[in-house]
Formats: structure tokens, C-alpha cells, sequence
């Protein structure tokens, strides 16, 4: 069986991450099936080499193959570049044409960008999908066509299937096989290389020498964020071959031609579209809430402490404050607080201010502790109802149960 690495030399891929030859492996193994595949990946990494691989991998290799660039695609006339039309079809229209589905038969359409299909387009590809049939714009007469449909975005496509702007049984029969590719910034190790493979090549088509980085220069392509991916290294390297006179790349030169380098050098957040956006981990909620806690007692406090100091007079501001903090964190109804009376003497106040003190050590910062609290609060509120209990709580309701067992509550 072909190996991975016998594909990269092949097709002239650089790079040994274990991501990426995952994806490698598992387009190798799929293509000798008729399945169709989707290639996952961030803009800028590669995804049109896989479908080539795919191709050429199966028994249809002797048959065509052609990329359609989806997005590019005007949408008036998708339909009819996708699946031919009829002389008089429509303005313009001066002859019969065939689509890309009608000239592809027995080899494999590549349908990159295939997020941007409008909705009509999608239910025209579900049915090629699935009996292998479609109609000519303009036409009544169903055609037959055996082609392998290999698809690749960079649209989160859950949430596309969310707004309505993609079609779920159109994903799921597209989706049969997904393979993903790594952005350039988890292939840390590849970086340097592909960039020297790059400046061989600007260096033979421009006749000049080719570019070398140093030490810190090296450094700094691997901790670069690279949001363009092996496009944007690629513009970067070109660059350099062409402009910088010098033929060794200095950090500090490097640094010009990488856009927003300070922000983008810092850790990001990735979204993978499973979750929403105001959606946490258990663990995520509990220490926001510590945090807050923390901030709430340090003021609490500061305020004692001036207020033992004689720096601040107990007047009803900083009694509505104390009371604030004790109720938030009592053990009783959230509605309920802690009444103050006001002090009639300097010697109340300082009872008062004392008492607060005494109180605050007595919280306990536990994770599981605050996390116990929570859960009997939660369920006191709503009168152990764990449906309630769970969505005030911001996790799911099977969850809830679990804890409650686990704390036999």
C-alpha cells in the first residue's frame, strides 16, 4: 500500500506534523472507494491537494477530473456552469452547453468552497447525490451522470445549518468521510521548511540567490501565527526573494512584512463550532465565580479596615454594601439578606465592622466546597426541580444529576 510519504514526494507536499499525515492516510484509504469526502481546513491550507490525491488514488484516474471554485461562481448562473443548459435557456444563452457534472462522468468533481452554494444549487447537488440524476437549465430531460464528489470549506458548516444557509442532508451526504487539515500554526515544525522550499522556488523563477533566515528569524516564523496559513507564508517568502537585497532575513526584517505581529503572535481562542459562543466548561463557571468572590471579599475587606480606622464613617452607603457581599455568599434564599441595625454609637459600628471580619475567614475558597454551595442554592431556588436547578447553574441537566450523586446531596 502507497504510504504517506510516498504521496508527499509525490505531490510535492512539504511537511512531517502527524496531523497532517493523518489527513494523508486517511485520503489514501478512502480513495480506492467511490464515498464522497469532505475536506475540512482553515482558508490557506491546502485542501486542493487532497481531492487530487483522492483522484488519482482510485480507479477513476483515468477519467477527468475538474475543480469548481464554488465561491467564484456567479449565482445566476451556477446552475448552468454546474449542470448545462439549453440554447434559449435564458438571455445569452446562444447554445446548448454542458455542465461540469455531464463532462465529468466516470472521473471526480472537486466542489471547493461548497459553503457558498446558494440553496437552489444544493437541492439541484442532493439529488446528483443520490440518483445520480440532474437536468440541464432550460431542459425537461433527465441526464444520468456517475461522478465522485469531493467537497472542502472553511465555513463552519454546523452553524451554516443553523441559519439556514446550508442544508443538513446535503452536508451529512457530502460529509460521508471528513478529512481535516492542520493550519500552518500547528505545524510549528514544518514552517522553517516550507519556507526554504519556497524560496528554492522564487529563487529559480526570479534567477537570483535564494533567501536564508537566521536563528532569531527562524524563531520567529515558528511562533508566528500564520491567520493566512501556507498562502500567506507563501506571499511572505516571495516577497522577501524580490524586495530585500540582503540574501540572509534578520528577525527585525522579517518583522515588516508580517502584519498586526504583536497580536497575532499572542495564544487565541479557537471556536470548532460544536458549542456557542456563550456556552462554558463546569470548571470554566466555577472559577469566574471564585474570581468574583475573591474581588467582592478584598473590597469587603478594605472597607473594614477603614472603617476600624476611623477613615470612613458607617453611614447607610457601606451598610447596603456589607449587606450585599453577606447576602451573595449566605447559605440561605438569594432574595434574603443580612440586616444590619444602625449603629447608634461608635462602639456598635465597631462591633459591626468586627463582625464582618470574623465572617469573611470563615468562607471557604474549596472548589468542591463552593461547588456543593452552588448546587444546594440551585436546587433550594427552584424547589429541587434539577431542570431549573441546571439551567441556572449553565450545565446540562444529566450532568447535575451526576454531581448530585457524587456529593449525595
Amino acid at each position: 500500500m502507497t504510504s504517506a510519504q510516498d504521496i508527499k514526494q509525490r505531490f510535492g507536499i512539504i511537511g512531517s506534523s502527524p496531523e497532517l499525515d493523518r489527513a494523508i492516510s486517511k485520503a489514501i484509504r478512502v480513495a480506492p472507494t467511490d464515498i464522497s469526502v469532505m475536506v475540512s481546513g482553515e482558508s490557506g491550507t491546502g485542501k486542493e491537494v487532497i481531492p487530487k490525491i483522492i483522484h488519482q488514488m482510485s480507479g477513476r484516474k483515468h477519467g477527468p477530473y475538474i475543480a469548481v471554485n464554488c465561491g467564484a461562481i456567479p449565482e445566476g448562473t451556477i446552475d448552468s456552469e454546474l449542470f448545462g443548459h439549453e440554447k434559449g435557456s435564458f438571455t445569452g444563452a446562444t447554445a446548448s452547453r454542458k455542465g461540469y457534472f455531464e463532462v465529468a462522468d466516470g472521473g471526480t468533481i472537486f466542489l471547493d468552497e461548497v459553503g457558498e452554494l446558494p440553496l437552489a444549487t444544493q437541492v439541484r447537488l442532493l439529488r446528483v447525490l443520490e440518483t445520480g440524476e440532474f437536468i440541464k437549465v432550460g431542459s425537461s430531460k433527465t441526464q444520468k451522470t456517475e461522478v465522485r464528489i469531493v467537497a472542502a470549506t472553511n465555513v463552519n458548516m454546523q452553524a451554516a445549518i443553523q441559519k439556514n444557509q446550508f442544508r443538513e442532508d446535503l452536508f451529512y451526504r457530502l460529509n460521508t468521510v471528513q478529512v481535516n487539515l492542520p493550519p500552518l500554526r500547528d505545524r510549528k515544525e514544518d514552517i522553517h521548511l516550507i519556507f526554504r522550499k519556497f524560496a528554492m522556488d522564487f529563487a529559480e523563477k526570479y534567477h537570483m540567490p535564494s533567501v536564508r533566515l537566521d536563528e532569531d528569524a527562524i524563531k520567529l516564523i515558528s511562533t508566528y501565527q500564520w491567520p493566512g496559513n501556507i498562502r500567506q507564508l507563501r506571499n511572505v517568502t516571495e516577497q522577501l526573494s524580490v524586495v530585500e537585497e540582503s540574501r540572509m532575513i534578520d528577525a527585525l526584517t522579517l518583522k515588516n512584512y508580517l502584519p498586526n505581529n504583536a497580536e497575532k503572535t499572542l495564544p487565541v481562542l479557537y471556536d470548532d463550532g460544536k458549542s456557542g459562543s456563550n456556552d462554558y466548561t463546569e470548571r470554566e463557571i466555577l472559577y469566574k465565580v471564585l474570581f468574583d468572590m475573591k474581588k467582592d471579599i478584598s473590597d469587603l475587606k478594605k472597607l473594614t479596615h477603614k472603617l476600624m480606622k476611623g477613615e470612613l464613617k458607617f453611614d447607610e452607603e457601606n451598610e447596603k454594601l456589607i449587606n450585599e457581599v453577606y447576602s451573595e455568599y449566605d447559605d440561605m434564599d438569594q432574595n434574603q439578606t443580612i440586616l444590619l441595625p444602625s449603629p447608634s454609637s461608635e462602639q456598635t459600628s465597631q462591633a459591626r465592622t468586627i463582625h464582618a471580619q470574623e465572617v469573611k475567614p470563615k468562607e471557604s475558597l474549596s472548589l468542591q466546597d463552593k461547588e456543593i454551595e452552588m448546587i444546594k442554592n440551585a436546587l433550594e431556588k427552584h424547589r429541587g426541580k434539577r431542570k431549573g436547578a441546571a439551567l441556572e447553574l449553565g450545565i446540562s441537566e444529566r450532568t447535575l444529576y451526576r454531581k448530585i450523586k457524587q456529593y449525595d446531596l
